[in-house]
């Protein structure tokens, strides 16, 4: 049984079934038909109407014209002057020897040129490999030799941290540094020196994509996973993979307007998006920037996060949607200043990357006026497989959402060997046509992930009876307390839920005779107080004893997190392993 709502909702709603809604969205000659084809060998569901390629989607939007595609700061770039840059781009870089499959590595913040830069290479059927801009200089080196990089294209404070390396690469033949803060040697170039700077690009010479020709399945991009544990590993994503999202995405949104008896347009609406996660993310550059791209919207980049400029951002250009990670949401809602800023545009607050309590949720709905929206997916699912959006969200706020028709779930037991029955806890895999290729040169690792199909996930999930897909922990991440299971997220929601608490994890730390028992870091909101054993009463009165934190520990800043927005529970463990639990 689903839980109750959260809020009070219409009583009629749902106006049709999730079962009711596929039937008529997929239906043969609907906009969502599918189709089944074969990929590497395996049967799979396909968006019949998918855009072939990212090359023609590049294309296609030029459409758009004058339609503000980026802002970021005072630069302003339309769709037809984007459209400009990228095809330049591509010239340039066949100039450089880039052929199709070759490697195009991409290390920035979120800039203008992000976007012209990716779409220039896959469109020439080059392999884009956007890179963690946060990494250190010998992070990013690992992955450009990992990847065999022939360009590195880099903003002029990555180009800083890596310089040093480049004789180190034997696979490296050119750098192209954008926003340069000197002089560049070999072998660096000027982007600007190539395109211009972006209030130029609308003046570049109009000419077509250099030749190419581009399957669906083809290699369009590497992703690499966050790295929590161990090395990166390398994501071979295609073509078909992205132009899946932007397919899936407008399902969801058609889903949700059905089940409230509303009609979908039969175009979407372009809207103003504030992206303040970074864009080597599949989340950002998947899931947000290629329905944003298909959809005619607006991104809007900020140079680095923080709240009160982006309510001001908010105000100035009259942002729709916005989100990345729950803690986006909670310093918006927590803000001090918030009574300042009319923030009445935004329609979104959707998140992923991390789980979010039910209080949030609420508050989205409540306070702002915004319908929260949340979705699962990894780096091996090029992002989006479940979308929980609307309604659904508000009566379901513990869940991650049904999965969209081209994706199909299940539930496996920890060692593989069997699927468990509907409501038992296991390891979540996931088959689609957003799973990604493997791994990047490491076939153990792919053999080990990848099956027939299938990712093996690592989080521990359960399906309720209407496919609703409720993600309880990284199997990982699971604290087994004297035989007795605890599920993070269950205590970081009870957590969540207290007033005061802004942020938290709950780790396993060790334990001489029960193996290891929970224990909580917690952040609170500007102007509340609380106490460990406050806090430690509040988990009590909700849940088991044995779930409550012998610990909790309090942040003086948000708690740390990997630029996909995961905490990094690691780091947080090693905080108490100096005082075992006894």
């Amino acid at each position: 049984m689903a839980p109750e709502p959260i809020v009070p909702l219409d009583p009629d709603w749902p106006k049709m079934s999730l079962e009711q809604t596929k039937a008529l969205l997929t239906a043969p000659g609907a906009k969502f038909e599918m189709e089944t084809i074969d990929i590497r060998g395996v049967p799979t569901r396909v968006w019949k109407n998918a855009p072939p390629s990212l090359r023609i989607l590049a294309q296609m939007v030029r459409a758009y014209g004058a339609r503000e595609f980026t802002i970021y700061e005072k630069e302003r770039v339309t769709f037809e002057a984007n459209y400009r840059a990228t095809v330049q781009i591509a010239h340039k870089l066949v100039e450089m020897g880039v052929r199709k499959g070759d490697r195009v590595a991409l290390a920035m913040r979120n800039l203008p040129e992000w976007p012209a830069i990716f779409f220039a290479a896959v469109s020439i059927g080059a392999i884009m490999v956007p890179l963690n801009a946060w990494w250190t200089g010998g992070e990013l080196e690992y992955a450009l030799k990992d990847s065999g990089a022939k360009v590195l294209i880099v903003d002029g404070e990555r180009h800083e941290r890596l310089k040093s390396c480049y004789a180190d690469l034997p696979d490296l033949q050119r750098v192209v540094v954008s926003r340069a803060k000197g002089a560049l040697d070999t072998p660096a170039v000027a982007l600007e020196s190539l395109i211009s700077e972006t209030n130029g690009w609308g003046a570049l010479e109009d000419i077509g994509f250099p030749d190419a020709e581009i399957t669906p399945d083809d290699d369009a991009t590497i992703f690499y996973t966050s790295g929590t544990t161990g090395s990166p590993k390398g994501a071979l994503g295609t073509h078909r993979n992205f132009v899946t999202n932007i397919m899936s995405s407008a399902y969801v949104a058609a889903r949700t307007m059905l089940r409230r008896g509303e009609t979908p347009p039969a175009m979407p609406e372009p809207k103003v998006m504030l992206l303040v996660i970074p864009l080597f993310h599949v989340t950002a550059c998947s899931a947000a920037m290629m329905g944003a791209v298909a959809s005619g919207s607006t991104l809007v980049f900020m140079r680095k996060w923080e709240p009160e400029l982006a309510m001001e951002i908010i105000q100035r250009e009259k942002v729709n949607a916005t989100g990345g990670v729950p803690t986006i949401a909670w310093q918006l809602l927590e803000h001090p200043a918030r009574a300042d800023y009319d923030l009445s545009s935004l329609e979104t607050i959707a998140y992923g990357g991390a789980p979010s309590a039910p209080e949030l949720v609420k508050r989205i709905y409540e306070e702002f006026g915004a319908l929260p929206g949340n979705g699962w997916g990894m780096t091996e699912t090029t992002a989006t497989v479940t979308t929980h959006s609307g309604e659904d969200y508000l009566s379901r706020p513990t869940s991650a959402g049904p999965p969209v028709a081209a994706a199909d779930l299940k539930i496996m037991s920890v060692e593989g060997d069997r699927e468990l029955p509907l409501g038992e806890v296991g390891e979540l895999w996931a088959r689609g046509p957003m799973i990604v290729k493997g791994y990047w040169n490491k076939p153990e690792a792919t053999a080990e992930t990848f099956v027939d199909g299938w990712v093996r996930t690592g989080d521990l999930a359960r399906l309720d009876e209407d496919g609703f897909l409720y993600v309880v922990d990284r199997a990982k991440d699971m604290i087994i307390r004297g035989g007795e299971n605890i599920y993070s997220s269950e205590v970081e929601d009870v957590l969540y839920a207290h007033p005061a608490v802004t942020d938290c994890a709950l780790v396993g730390v060790p334990h001489r005779t029960l193996g290891e028992v929970p224990a909580a870091m917690v952040h609170l909101a500007p102007g509340k107080s609380a106490t460990e054993a406050e806090l430690q009463d509040w988990v009590r009165a909700r849940l088991a004893g044995f779930k409550v934190p012998v610990q909790i520990r309090f942040a003086t800043d948000v708690l740390p997190r990997n630029a996909q927005g995961k905490i990094l529970k690691t780091d947080l463990r090693g905080l108490f392993l100096d005082e075992e639990a006894v």
